[in-house]
């Protein structure tokens, strides 16, 4: 068995022509819907990069292992994807994206060098790399910040683009009449074509990055292939930047009540520059038709990589997995981006491919489940024939689904949000500390609880799908309110830390210590099996001791 796991950056759950976009046609994301179990209810642990992926590659909340913000390391010494599949046999690689921030001085504290194995595995958040550029190479008044050199700049020299960073001047742009730049940065520039050949913008360059790697490698494997996009800029090359229009545009979901007395956070947001930008109509009719040419990009290229995995004959034994890292509000509910907890932010497409027999009857169809993105992390231990480690991994396996099961599944999702260093945190006068958000959702009814003070946010997802009436602005809900926040609570006292020892660990434990003959409180022995007394009965002993 191999592992496809294909990240798109940013895509939302409902820009599929699978999961009802009305314009935008993606045959290819379809395609794997035919051939698998396309989830409805996936929801990311973070609505931010960094940590929506730091969950996804641990398989743990992000209150578990901490890196809650992008450039947040993550600690040294937390087990990731990789860790798990060695552990079964299964190699486990890197192609593009993961966000990841070292933990530098932990590594250091350790003696661990990057240039080792463990060291290079430490600082590509458990992966071994194949090639990792998570892009975004921006040139500003200080330079142009290029740490680990990007393989994708440097492909672009090789194809004669002259730039020390044509990423920013021909990936990332466009060319105004007068033949000056047209930065992808500004939204005004998101209708013109990059200037850059199709061929070598980052999706093409990246699958067929992809392709390399599967050329040559050994079936057992696990590759992580982690596209930039559709993440802005919202800039792409010809033929796909006019591929759509003002009339492919959707109206903003949004309603003048989400503006009264709103909740303070949810108000310091729409009040950002992200979400003013996105508030103005000709931002969503230049930047959606550039967002959908991404997409459907991304479409074409994953039906390249599809016809070559059946063309090699590697389609029959590999598990693909497509989802993203979390979805973006173009305008809807007042805001741009992610950060909160919409479902065009929080929830996520996943579609979810397995080639074994088992799954045969679910081939095609939904699932309505409540699902997190830490489950992708043991159902690919078990994938790769592993025995999840679930003092450890805090997902659950979604194999059962894939097989057509009914297991004993989650009653609701959470996910955290942590905008400490946002200029909100500043705005809204909270301190680091309190600058932090949950979300628990039951399926139906969906509550925000933040820190700080602030009265939680309610929301009825049966009469409301859209999320415009936040309940909690009135009296009437409170029985709601408490049975969300006993579910809250109940998450909150999860057993989370104890990952060096499993349940097998501890069972064996028990008792342990006595068998060794380590037997205190016990007035004549009688209290335990003859066996464990017998080194300290039935002998003879010369006397030392005094009367």
């Amino acid at each position: 068995m191999n592992i496809l796991f294909i990240m798109y950056d940013q895509l939302r759950f409902d820009y599929l022509s699978c999961a009802g976009h009305p314009h935008l046609h993606t045959p290819n994301f379809d395609r794997v819907a035919a051939m698998g179990v396309r989830f409805t209810n996936a929801y990311v642990q973070s609505p931010v990069c960094g940590a929506s992926r730091m969950s996804c590659y641990t398989g743990r909340y992000a209150s578990s292992h901490g890196a809650q913000w992008n450039g947040f390391p993550l600690r040294v010494g937390e087990q990731t994807l990789g860790d798990h599949l060695r552990r079964a046999g299964m190699e486990c690689w890197l192609l593009g994206k993961t966000h990841m921030k070292a933990d530098v001085e932990g590594m250091a504290r350790l003696g661990l060098s990057p240039d080792s194995q463990i060291g290079a595995r430490q600082t590509e958040c458990g992966f071994d790399a194949w090639i990792r550029d998570d892009g975004l190479w921006g040139e500003g008044p200080d330079g142009f910040y290029d740490e680990k050199r990007s393989p994708y700049n440097e492909y672009l020299k090789t194809k004669g683009y002259p730039s020390q960073n044509p990423w920013a001047d021909f990936a990332n742009a466009g060319v105004e009449k007068d033949g000056e730049i047209a930065s992808g940065w500004m939204f005004k520039n998101c209708d013109k074509p990059a200037n850059i050949r199709e061929e070598d913008s980052e999706t093409p360059w990246l699958t067929r990055e992809a392709i390399s790697f599967i050329d040559q490698a050994r079936d057992g494997w696990c590759a992580h292939l982690s596209f930039i996009k559709p993440h802005w800029p919202y800039i792409v090359p010809a033929p796909y930047h006019d591929m759509y229009g003002s009339n492919h545009v959707p109206q903003a979901v949004v309603h003048p009540v989400e503006r009264e007395n709103p909740h303070p956070v949810y108000d310091a947001f729409m009040g950002n520059r992200i979400a003013q930008a996105f508030q103005r109509d000709d931002v969503r009719q230049k930047v959606i038709p550039a967002y959908m040419g991404l997409i459907k990009q991304c479409d074409d290229q994953l039906g390249v990589l599809l016809d070559h995995l059946e063309e090699t004959g590697r389609m029959e034994n590999t598990m693909i997995v497509l989802t993203s890292d979390h979805g973006d509000y173009l305008g809807d509910h007042w805001l741009g981006e992610k950060d909160l907890f919409h479902d065009p932010s929080v929830k996520v497409p996943l579609i979810v491919y397995d080639p074994r027999t088992q799954a045969d009857g679910t081939r095609g169809t939904t699932c309505d489940a409540l699902v997190e993105a830490i489950d992708l992390a043991p159902t690919f231990v078990e994938a790769a024939g592993g025995k999840v480690a679930d003092h450890i991994l805090e997902g659950l396996s979604l194999t059962p689904w894939l097989h057509g099961e009914t297991p004993d599944w989650r009653s609701f999702v959470v996910s955290e949000y942590d905008y400490s260093v946002t200029p909100m945190c500043e705005k809204l006068g909270v301190s680091s500390r309190d600058a932090r958000m949950f979300m628990v959702f039951d399926g139906r009814y969906k509550l925000i609880h933040a820190e700080g003070g602030f009265r939680p946010m309610l929301f009825d997802l049966t009469s409301d799908p859209q999320e415009f009436h936040d309940l909690a602005k009135s009296a009437g809900h409170q029985a709601e309110i408490d049975r969300l926040y006993g579910l809250l609570g109940q998450w909150g006292r999860r057993m989370s830390q104890r990952v060096t020892r499993s349940e097998d660990d501890i069972a064996a434990m028990r008792g342990r210590s006595a068998r060794r003959g380590i037997l205190p409180f016990l007035y004549d022995g009688t209290e335990v099996p003859e066996e464990m007394t017998a080194r300290y009965r039935s002998r003879t002993q010369t006397v030392y001791a005094k009367e």
